[in-house]
């Protein structure tokens, strides 16, 4: 199987027995958008002004890890993926043990700081890995029994699960649902590589988007109108740390696909910060709300400071050497309109440096981003969706980085005051 990190589409529900949780709603302007990151092994939440940064703290023994999901359409609850210490390391091969891990599901109540677990009924494995919600009542769980990853479609609870992937078809991941709920892309890394394709909400019909032996396919995301796929297409044979791709769109049946990019511009694997600090994680390209495409345009001759090492095991899910005085270059916040190919940068790498991870406001308004210089740690930016105003929001808990933004949905008006009274 081809070296490429695990994808958490995380979602959300009903709740179950509750336990003690320390969080708060950051509170702040900008018609009220917030945002989830990363920072120092934490999950934090921050709003659009930068006002409101706290760590999310869950008094749960025993949880080594917590990473957040989408949140309900209220814009208040919200799906996490706790894990216990990890069983690979020190030193063991990450795919061997990495899924001996226990996981767990919650829901958590941003505005009332209630925190529930979920999907403890008839449970089929110690990891499962959350990949969408179909609905208020069902979502998709990646299940690895045996090293073998498959995904079932079951209750919030976790019963009543149902095969969505075949096992031993490949690993299914990437896991996006159209915006009306009626079919799901994903792609599958198996024995023919990494291919993108969409079914029902029960796994059914299948139609196949993008496969090729000599293309990595990554990632698929549905257009807001839900009548494209946006997905990469990395040459993983001539790029084996696959540092690079092109952008490709499809119909939802594979026809009219097209690559919008050439010279595999996007940069992918974001590999960052110094060995004290480092970071990474695949990089994804995002739909604007208005059917435009933000990516990170890698400057000509670009190359990071982590070399990565083929010719050795890889036994941290990393396996990159520093080497700074190799660095040089970086990446530009790009919007590229789908229907022509036009492109617009929105930041200048002047000096260089690496810029990634943007994403927009559900409103359209601003576009969320990670910089980075070699050597240093990333930080949280936010932008006009124009690329001007460009400000800095947080460097991270104590200056120990940002990464991983995702805009929260709107509050209702409606819910929040249901929820007051």
């Amino acid at each position: 199987m081809h070296r490429r990190h695990f994808l958490i589409a995380l979602a959300l529900g009903p709740v179950a027995a509750a336990v003690g949780c320390r969080s708060r709603v950051a509170s702040g302007s900008r018609g009220g958008q917030r945002l989830f990151f990363t920072s120092a092994g934490k999950t934090c939440l921050i709003a659009a002004d930068g006002s409101g940064l706290r760590p999310m703290e869950f008094d749960v023994p025993g949880q080594a890890t917590w990473q957040p999901g989408p949140a309900f359409s209220d814009g208040n609850r919200v799906m996490f993926l706790s894990m216990e210490p990890r069983r690979d390391g020190p030193g063991r091969p990450f795919e061997e043990y990495y899924t001996q891990t226990p996981t767990h599901l919650w829901v958590h109540d941003l505005d009332r700081g209630g925190l529930t677990e979920i999907a403890t009924r008839d449970r089929l494995a110690v990891f499962y890995t959350p990949q969408a919600l179909l609905d208020d009542h069902r979502m998709l769980v990646q299940v690895v029994r045996d090293k073998v990853g498959q995904v079932f479609s079951m209750d919030l609870d976790g019963g009543n699960a149902r095969e969505f992937t075949r096992a031993g078809e490949g690993l299914p991941y990437g896991f996006s649902v159209r915006p009306d709920g009626r079919r799901v892309a994903f792609h599958l890394a198996g024995p023919q590589g990494y291919q993108v394709w969409t079914s029902d909400a029960e796994g059914r019909d299948r139609k196949l988007v993008a496969a090729h032996p000599d293309h990595l396919y990554f990632g698929p995301t549905w257009s807001p109108d839900g009548e494209w796929l946006l997905f990469q297409d990395c040459l993983f044979k001539d790029d084996p740390g696959h540092e690079s791709s092109d952008l490709c769109v499809a119909r939802p049946d594979g026809s009219e696909l097209r690559r919008l990019t050439t010279g595999q511009p996007q940069w992918f694997a974001a590999t960052y910060g110094n060995p004290q600090a480092r970071g990474s994680g695949s990089n994804m390209p995002t739909w604007t709300p208005d059917g435009k495409i933000l990516f990170s345009r890698l400057t000509p001759g670009a190359k990071v400071a982590w070399n990565f090492r083929p010719d050795r095991p890889d036994i941290d899910h990393f396996n990159r050497d520093w080497r700074p005085d190799l660095a040089r270059g970086g990446t530009e916040i790009c919007r590229i309109d789908p229907r022509d190919g036009s492109i617009r940068p929105l930041t200048r790498s002047e000096p260089a440096v690496w810029d990634f991870r943007a994403s927009s406001s559900p409103d359209g308004r601003w576009v969320a981003f990670c910089r980075c210089a070699v050597g240093e740690t990333a930080s949280l930016w936010v932008m006009d969706t124009d690329g001007g105003n460009e400000r800095r929001l947080t460097g991270g808990l104590d200056g120990r980085g940002a990464d991983h933004p995702r805009w929260l949905p709107g509050r209702s008006r409606t819910n929040a005051a249901k929820r007051r009274t």
